[in-house]
């Protein structure tokens, strides 16, 4: 039997980059939702749906007549559980592209629920978190000792998505977080400590900043002998760092708390990136490094990913996870972040079919 999909938000730049994904990757029918109708010309297996998530009743009935739920419908920060709750109830496997703590917590205290319900849910899929993760327990499993994670991202312009991700970036600013730094949670000032880091060809050395991120807190739990989580996010071209960086530090903090100041900021960023994307490309560029005993000698694992377009590369991360869970490949019963869910074998065996290539570097044996 046919299976479906279930794509909130699919009418995004995310949601429909995994639309894609899946179209090309399996023979599943897809319903994306979005709040207004839309007369493009859509791919026979794909139909729309007008929806609102407050329409709850219309989203229960939806929900109840698919075999996965792809939730894209961001800002997370903003988001209750409420699709994950409809999931649950009606034993539909649930995939999303969350990518802030308070969502992530929120949805990981409906573990034993899903658990209970035969339900497997699968949050902060993607590129970053997503791939990220599933990169860095890849770095983790070479060790016998794993003790510091280093994540850096770097995305060029908008990286292909919707103004949606500006909103996202500057939401990441309005509150220091906390970060596992030396075996005991730290508070951190978000977009802080620049790093320049090496990335490949064709960016190079660049800055990257403490960033709040989902995988700050979900990676320490995922692999307890840690001692160190740190998350880092930088932009190209470089000057969009510095106006990140005033934002985070010089604008009053009571501007930065209020919706229709990132409404303001994130489509003036929007703007500003619709034009330099033009010679900055939209791509995205992630290094994992890890730290820790191999034997009795202390070595470093570097892994690295580029991609021509971010949006993209979520769009893979997020529908590769959507393939495992309608071929029966992935059954994971809970809650779980990408990385606690998702086998190394399993990670390399769907980023080789979509043609994307991770590097390794060894160094200290």
């Amino acid at each position: 039997m046919t299976k479906r999909v279930f794509i909130l938000g699919g009418r995004g730049r995310i949601g429909r980059s995994v639309a894609q994904d899946l179209l090309i990757h399996t023979q599943a029918e897809i319903m994306i939702t979005g709040r207004t109708p839309d007369s493009e010309t859509l791919d026979p297996r794909v139909q729309f749906l007008v929806l609102d998530l407050a329409d709850v009743e219309k989203l229960r009935r939806a929900i109840a007549s698919t075999d996965l739920v792809v939730h894209c419908a961001g800002p997370f920060h903003y988001r209750d559980t409420n699709v994950l709750e409809i999931c649950i109830e009606h034993g539909v496997n649930y995939v999303d592209v969350s990518d802030h703590r308070s969502y992530t917590s929120k949805a990981l205290g409906y573990n034993d629920a899903a658990v209970s319900a035969d339900v497997t849910a699968i949050i902060n899929t993607g590129i970053f978190p997503g791939i990220s993760n599933s990169m860095v327990r890849q770095g983790v499993e070479q060790f016998d000792a794993p003790e510091k994670i280093h994540l850096s991202y770097l995305v060029s312009g908008s990286g292909g998505a919707g103004v949606t991700v500006m909103r996202t970036t500057f939401l990441g600013l309005q509150q220091p977080f906390d970060a596992w730094i030396d075996s005991q949670w730290q508070t951190v000032k978000p977009y802080s400590d620049r790093e320049n880091i090496d990335f490949p060809s064709p960016y190079g050395r660049s800055g990257v900043y403490w960033f709040d991120m989902p995988e700050t807190f979900t990676l320490p739990h995922a692999f307890p002998s840690v001692k160190t989580v740190i998350t880092k996010f930088g932009s190209v071209p470089n000057f969009y760092n510095h106006l990140t960086w005033i934002a985070a530090h010089i604008f009053p903090k009571q501007l930065m708390q209020q919706k229709s100041a990132i409404e303001f900021l994130a489509h003036v960023s929007h703007f500003m990136t619709d034009i330099t994307n033009r010679f900055s490309g939209i791509g995205v560029a992630v290094r994992s490094e890890i730290t820790g005993y191999k034997g009795d000698k202390t070595a470093t694992f570097c892994s690295t990913l580029v991609h021509e377009n971010t949006a993209l590369a979520s769009g893979c991360g997020t529908g590769s996870i959507a393939q495992l869970l309608l071929n029966g490949k992935l059954k994971k019963p809970g809650v779980s972040p990408v990385e606690e869910a998702l086998s190394t074998d399993l990670f390399e065996q769907t980023m080789q079919s979509r043609g994307i290539k991770i590097s390794h570097e060894w160094s200290g044996v």
